[in-house]
């Protein structure tokens, strides 16, 4: 291929609304029942039309799929059931074309157990040096050689017929790789300059905080400081290369960093290491008016030391859908469980979802829009004998697993599979075609139709700080440039701030003009 002309960095990712393709579940363009990078273009005017800056992609690379995809076989080959590199480069092309930019995930913690360096290893050659594998504990080596558990459930360790032990944080099939060792370092810059050379403006960086390892591999103790093998300081060496590489391009990263110290989590954001990182403190956060402005205050004063953008996300292809979540009337959601004391209320899970669209999409910084949440999609249930995710099985069946947000998009309320394409990889619920995009884009009331509105009326708040406003228990209201946002979470109505226009609302104002509960507004002010 040609050599293209490499991304300039004009800044747009500071203010950027980036659409996140899971491609195995977004549209099927050959009728097979996984989606694909066919049908990932075709789609491209209706993501352009959405007014998106750029898309970002689960991994799409070469994968037994043991984990979604997130055990890479190969990163300079695209997986056989999502199409070609060409195809990946000519959807890097003509999403460019249409003014989308695409950013990649890069899975540097693990590779696939069929990774070629692994398979070497497994043979005996010197490959080993690339993992960690170490001998077991025990009289006959029949223990893991120290305690640590897999993020999976389950040990961190499997055995090998050779009686030596290899490190996995996550599945079996993931076996994690040696940071310390320089050729893994340059094979990653290597990948890095691969898909920047085919025009991609940004990587995602899974599991970020994760790659080294103490050398010692001790047992984990809790509290242990320096913590065995998350944000250890000899991290930033390695994200500080990265990021020359990326300025060669003018390309930008983002991080999944989950860090509870703030100051740490800053780190990574310095001048000279990642661009920006997912805030999932925001993401996770209840709905709850005090505790919201709470974590966009702690998000934003731990960006600002750095100068970093802060991001927002609702929603991503790991949590459950955010109607689901906010469905719930209490409080009581566990992420690792993915469980609640209550049931859904679709409605309000509806009606909450909407109003938390236009706050995040209302505050400074970048924001993320998981594939579709502008459908309004809640979480699916999955028949047992139809999940896919490892979670499940790791977890002896006591957490159900990531695929109810993965379930296949419906595009076409008349056609077969709400017009995905053939039989979905993962079944569809019975009424999903009730949340078709071709339905939705005819109705102005749908969430398609606020979600076009918002992005398209979002330049209206600038690029300017955030200034709360007064305003009563369970209510926030701030500024930003010549716009106001209202989000209403208390119980009862309550009346508008001084304004010139309304922009945009999530639902209807009641008969005196005022805000309804789990209703936002964006007012000019």
């Amino acid at each position: 291929m040609g050599q293209p002309t490499p991304a300039t960095d004009d800044g747009w990712w500071r203010s950027a609304v980036i659409y996140q393709v899971y491609v195995r579940s977004f549209a099927d363009g050959d009728g097979d029942g996984t989606g694909d990078l066919a049908g990932v273009r075709a789609r491209l005017p209706y993501l352009a039309e959405l007014g998106v800056d750029a898309l970002w992609f689960n991994p799409w690379y070469l994968s037994p799929m043991k984990d979604g995809g997130y055990d890479v076989a190969d990163y300079r080959a695209i997986e056989p059931a999502f199409g070609t590199l060409a195809e990946a480069e000519k959807l890097i092309a003509e999403a460019r074309e249409l003014g989308i930019r695409t950013i990649v995930d890069i899975v540097p913690n693990h590779v696939s157990d069929q990774h070629p360096w692994f398979r070497a290893a497994l043979a005996g050659g010197p490959e080993r040096e690339l993992f960690h594998f170490r001998p077991g504990r025990g009289d006959h080596g029949e223990l893991p050689p120290n305690d640590w558990t897999s993020e999976f459930g389950g040990p961190a360790w499997t055995r090998l017929p050779d009686g030596d032990w290899y490190l996995h944080l996550f599945a079996p099939e993931q076996p994690d790789l040696n940071w310390a060792h320089p050729a893994v370092r340059q094979e990653h810059e290597d990948i890095l300059r691969f898909w920047f050379d085919r025009g991609v403006a940004g990587v995602r960086i899974d599991s970020a905080a994760l790659l080294a390892k103490d050398p010692g591999l001790p047992d984990f103790t809790e509290g242990r400081d320096p913590h065995p093998y998350v944000d250890r300081d000899e991290l930033h060496d390695v994200y500080r290369a990265w990021r020359a590489v990326a300025d060669e391009y003018g390309a930008v990263f983002v991080g999944e960093v989950w860090l509870p110290d703030t100051e740490r989590f800053a780190r990574y954001l310095r001048p000279g290491e990642l661009h920006t990182a997912f805030n999932f403190p925001f993401m996770t956060c209840p709905w709850d008016a005090a505790r919201l402005r709470r974590s966009i205050d702690d998000t934003l004063a731990e960006h600002a030391p750095v100068g970093a953008p802060a991001t927002w996300v609702l929603c991503n292809h790991d949590v459950t859908r955010t109607v689901t979540r906010y469905g719930r009337a209490d409080t009581g959601f566990d992420f690792a469980t993915k469980a609640f004391g209550t049931p859904t209320d679709l409605d309000l899970g509806t009606r909450r979802a909407r109003a938390a669209a236009l706050l995040s999409l209302a505050l400074p910084g970048a924001v993320y829009v998981y594939q579709g949440e502008e459908l309004g999609l809640p979480e699916a249930d999955i028949p047992l004998d139809r999940i896919e995710d490892p979670m499940h099985a790791r977890s002896g069946g006591t957490d159900p697993g990531r695929d109810g947000c993965r379930v296949p998009l419906p595009w076409a309320a008349g056609e077969p599979h709400a017009g995905f394409g053939g039989e979905p990889w993962l079944p569809q619920p019975d009424g999903w075609a009730a949340y078709a995009a071709d339905r939705q884009a005819e109705d102005p009331g749908s969430v398609l139709s606020l979600y076009r509105a918002a992005v398209r009326l979002r330049p209206e708040f600038g690029d300017g700080p955030l200034t709360w406003l007064p305003a009563p228990d369970g209510v926030l209201a701030f500024a930003r440039a010549g716009a106001l946002c209202v989000v209403n979470l208390a119980d009862t109505p309550v009346d508008l701030p001084a304004h010139s226009a309304l922009l945009l609302a999530s639902g209807p104002l009641d008969a005196a003009g005022r805000l309804p509960a789990d209703t936002a507004v964006w007012l000019r002010s």
